[in-house]
């Protein structure tokens, strides 16, 4: 009996420290540009805030961005970061600019899990701003994903 007492607590030890556990971390991560809330809260409008460093979400269909289909590139408001090409936006109908594809590399992803299930998130890779989030649902015929973006965490600047 003894035997099973302490093959049971061994397990339990060891069990309770798994390499999982371990990884997890509540520390954030750390982007080339970094700023303090004040710095942030000096340097975007309080709408673009909200969206960048607070992950909130602008209204559908407010932002001028969303209809906008002119030739350039979308960059990141909060640090210039060059995150999304307009040859790869569509009309997804959901009142957000919503691409199909990233510049490889400008964006991160995380998990968001704050309506209940959980979401791919997407933040610049520069800044870590939050940028919107992406699906599986988006044009078929190209990669199948929707980014759905935040027009106001967006700086477009036309072709040319």
């Amino acid at each position: 009996m003894k035997n099973i007492v302490l093959i049971v607590v061994i397990s339990l030890f060891f069990g309770c420290n798994s390499s999982a556990q371990k990884n997890k971390t509540t520390e954030k991560e750390v982007f080339p540009v970094t700023k303090t809330e004040t710095e942030w809260k000096e340097q975007l409008t309080e709408k673009q805030y909200l969206v960048l460093r607070k992950a909130d979400t602008e209204r559908p269909f407010s932002s001028a961005l969303n209809k906008n289909y002119k030739k350039g590139i979308y960059y990141c408001a909060a640090c210039d970061t060059p995150l999304f090409k307009s040859e790869h936006k569509f009309d997804s109908g959901t009142g957000w600019p919503s691409f199909d594809r990233e510049i490889d590399g400008n964006v991160t992803y995380g998990s968001d899990n704050d309506l209940g299930y959980s979401r791919d998130e997407e933040h610049c890779a520069t800044c870590g701003g939050h940028l919107g989030h992406v699906f599986n649902d988006g044009p078929r015929e190209t990669t199948g994903k929707r980014h759905c973006i935040n027009g106001v965490a967006l700086k477009f600047v036309p072709e040319g």
